[in-house]
């Protein structure tokens, strides 16, 4: 069964009359065309019994069509109303609703407004619950695509790894990076990349600048690319030229609590276990306070997606799950250290997808 049809059989468990969905990335899970439409609206439209279909603008109805989308595409100029057209597009399918779905996270307080201005004061069922549980567990065809996706980040690493020389800036290795990478094809980075020098990387999510590559430094680098629809996302942190005791102890023990919750990965076991593993043996260390972030998150069609990978999460591991493990100590005067690597449950553990060495790395 397909995805769409997975969809709309849950409508109908759930006598849901109609749903609209309209974030960019339920949109491609659910036809297979991936846009950043901006301002503009663009929708899937899906009933329980009437043919589904898609609003978009104009100029994108071929690429909507071309994706593999089957069912009507209807198509607007910018100075029409994309809701008129919606309005007679449920007239004709005889669309009368007591109860509908739709994404209550994402979509903005106007369009679901207008969508349910469609209808008489319909009960509203959040979409999302039923998308997100949809969408963690990973078919065949999407664990592919993520493990290119983590070979061109590890890529991403080496580059940036040996680019390093002294004097030189964080933004520059950055660019670096992202140019070798467009080399390759990478149209997009799952998110603005991070290369932090120093003290720098102290903050977990410490912006790029012209901060110069001294001996003594840790080098944290956090990037990721988007490749067919799907992201990756790793970080890796080195030395140069030399490390100091402290910051070989911190890396240490991020290293050991990495390999902890790696190690707890496995079907069956609870998902807020896998921060506390880790979380144990950063705290037993001495650094708790140090670790200020979750172990992970999911990873798929967005880099930070459900489930997020707190102690609190009740939720079990399932195989196809895809997500991130990344503990970190920060100190601000010496620096920081995250190890991140992008994970499948498999049927008896995991299959860790990005694969950049970790053992501690000091760069002559």
């Amino acid at each position: 069964m397909n995805r769409l049809e997975q969809f709309k059989e849950w409508l109908q468990q759930e006598q849901i009359d109609a749903a609209f969905i309209n974030s960019s990335e339920n949109v491609f899970y659910l036809s297979k065309f991936l846009t950043d439409p901006h301002e503009r609206l663009v929708g899937v439209f899906v009933f329980p019994e009437a043919e589904p279909f898609v609003v978009a603008p104009g100029m994108e109805v071929r690429q909507v069509k071309d994706a593999g989308w089957p069912y009507e595409v209807i198509g607007y100029s910018d100075h029409e109303d994309p809701w008129d057209f919606v309005a007679k597009a449920m007239e004709e399918r005889n669309v009368q609703a007591k109860k509908v779905s739709f994404e209550k996270e994402v979509v903005t307080y106007a369009r679901s407004e207008a969508f349910l201005n469609l209808f008489d004061a319909p009960e509203i069922v959040n979409a999302e619950d039923r998308l997100n549980d949809m969408r963690v567990c990973k078919s065949p065809e999407e664990i592919e695509i993520m493990r290119r996706a983590a070979k061109m980040a590890d890529y991403g690493v080496e580059i940036g790894v040996a680019a390093l020389k002294e004097g030189i800036s964080e933004m520059e290795v950055l660019a670096t990076i992202e140019y070798e990478l467009k080399k390759q094809g990478v149209r997009e980075m799952s998110f603005a990349t991070m290369v932090l020098f120093g003290e720098k990387g102290g903050d977990p999510h410490g912006n790029p600048g012209d901060r110069k590559l001294k001996a003594g430094d840790l080098v944290l680098f956090d990037l990721g690319v988007v490749l067919d629809g799907y992201t990756s996302d790793i970080t890796r942190t080195v030395a140069f030229k030399s490390i100091s005791d402290k910051q070989r102890e911190i890396y240490e023990t991020v290293l050991k609590a990495e390999l902890a919750a790696l190690e707890a990965s496995k079907p069956g076991n609870r998902v807020g276990d896998l921060d506390s593993v880790a979380r144990d043996i950063i705290t037993d260390a001495g650094y708790g306070e140090n670790f200020p972030h979750r172990i992970g998150h999911g990873l798929g069609i967005n880099v930070h997606e459900f489930p997020s990978m707190s102690h609190t999460n009740d939720g079990i591991l399932r195989e196809g799950m895809t997500y991130t493990i990344e503990p970190g100590i920060y100190i601000p005067e010496i620096g920081g250290v995250r190890i991140e690597d992008d994970v499948l449950i498999t049927k008896d553990g995991c299959e860790t997808l990005t694969s950049y060495p970790k053992e501690l790395q000091i760069i002559e």
